[in-house]
């Protein structure tokens, strides 16, 4: 499939020009949510989202690409994929960057996040949900985690972060295109979903009476992980099948949540990958 291009000698794009104007709407939730789509940066982001629009997973209507060029690996990527490329301004690709210094090539592409049921089909055996976090590096490093881990999906529960956030993108590394991915305002309802996809409730707590060392869940594990400044409230903690803490052997007050997410993960993948499993607190 060719990819359509610039005929030879046509100016760059400007931030005025339509294409470009739209695409920076993008920057900001209400115009994502209105648009459907939302912008990658970054040569190996983009890399993940040609690749995953070339398998047929989703579309990448448009790369902007700054006169310092496109690598090659990626314009062939592109032709394979039929995405237009269309260079652009410095200016322009400042205007479409949220980061200090613009990386130079970005993708419009749409919108990831599935149905929770979808993001739960097929019996999974390790997913992440995230409840209340705020801050866009921290969800986009645990699905970065979660992709590495092996998890089956990550859930975004209650009022979380927008998996599409400029600095949520760029810290998942390409990991968004790896994994379902679903959001839910209803944190009962993924309680519910979790349960009913045979995922034990795992929270981590760092005021948990038992810790990770001890009581390793590895069986199939839905772990719950809640917001940076407060962790999980105790109306949630008193409604999952356990509550666990990573032990803290030195001096440290606590981890951040990536950490702490990155921990519980592995824990639970090397226990599953070494068959050792444990009975569910449910049926």
């Amino acid at each position: 499939m060719n990819t359509p291009q610039s005929r030879p000698g046509d100016a760059p794009f400007t931030e005025r020009t339509p294409r470009v104007a739209a695409a920076r709407q993008l920057t900001r939730r209400a115009g994502r949510e209105r648009a459907g789509r939302f912008l990658v940066e970054g040569a190996q982001a983009v890399r993940e989202a040609l690749v995953w629009a070339r398998a047929g997973r989703g579309r990448v209507h448009e790369l902007f690409v700054a006169p310092a060029g496109l690598p090659e690996d990626l314009r062939s990527l592109a032709e394979e994929a039929g995405v237009r490329v269309s260079p652009v301004t410095e200016r322009a690709a400042a205007g479409l960057s949220e980061t200090v210094t613009p990386q130079g090539v970005v993708a419009v592409c749409d919108l990831l996040d599935v149905p929770l049921d979808t993001a739960l089909a097929g019996r999974p055996t390790l997913v992440a949900v995230l409840v209340g976090v705020s801050d866009p590096g921290n969800a986009g490093t645990v699905v970065r985690v979660a992709d590495a881990a092996g998890a089956d999906a990550v859930v975004l529960a209650g009022n979380t972060v927008d998996p599409h956030n400029g600095k949520c993108v760029r810290a998942s590394t390409g990991s968004l295109f790896h994994l379902p991915v679903a959001r839910c305002a209803d944190v009962s309802a993924v309680f519910a979903a979790c349960r009913a996809a045979g995922l034990e409730l795992v929270a981590a707590d760092g005021y948990a009476d038992a810790d990770l060392a001890s009581a390793t869940p590895g069986g199939p594990t839905a772990w719950v992980f809640g917001s940076e400044a407060h962790g999980l409230p105790d109306e949630l903690l008193a409604r999952v099948d356990l509550a666990l803490r990573v032990p803290i052997y030195g001096a440290a007050e606590s981890l951040n949540l990536a950490t702490a997410a990155a921990v519980c993960l592995y824990a639970t993948a090397w226990r599953q990958r070494a068959g050792i499993a444990t009975a569910p607190f449910h049926d």
